[in-house]
């Protein structure tokens, strides 16, 4: 299987583990190379997660219009109403990767979790319905329960997520 190629940003090899909910050793010895410093521009290896494209599923999430849009083979597939982050924690915008998911979570998490590859953030339901089309969450994406099982039920772990303003 061909794994995940991340570019380093501005992060550490630890930040970059716990984005992507590995072990900062899994990700060392996935890169022979490192030895503990990571500089912008770098290509790394990240274990686990398939390259993306070789996944038929990408989606992208207007914050602005509070759409998740789901494509597959680059056709838009799917709509889904979303929440998004308030002003005062605003949902991050970039490429992101889902890296994990637990169903049925508890609490305000709704029937699904989605883990993107930024740590504390995710794609998941809500034990709030009423509160999707508004921009009401600390930052990650809320679905309607059975929209979120049915796009767990779809894309895998390594599918891109693409958030914009």
């Amino acid at each position: 299987m061909k794994l995940l190629i991340y570019q380093v940003k501005h992060e550490t090899i630890s930040s970059i583990a716990a984005d992507f909910r590995i072990s900062t050793a899994a990700l060392l010895q996935a890169n022979p190379s490192i030895h503990s410093v990571v500089s912008p521009g770098q290509n790394i290896i990240i274990p686990g997660l398939p390259d993306p494209s070789s996944i038929p599923y990408s989606i992208i999430v207007s914050i602005g219009a509070k759409k998740l849009q789901l494509y597959r083979n680059s056709r838009l597939i799917r709509t889904y109403p979303i929440a998004v982050g308030k002003i005062l924690t605003t949902t991050p915008t970039g490429d992101f990767y889902i890296v994990n998911r637990q169903p049925k979570p508890g609490g305000p998490f709704g029937a699904y979790w989605l883990s993107l590859s930024k740590l504390h953030y995710g794609i998941h339901g809500t034990n709030n319905p009423s509160s999707i089309g508004k921009a009401v969450s600390k930052g990650c994406i809320r679905m309607y329960n059975q929209d979120v099982i049915e796009l767990a039920a779809t894309v895998p772990n390594g599918t891109k997520v693409t958030i914009t303003r």
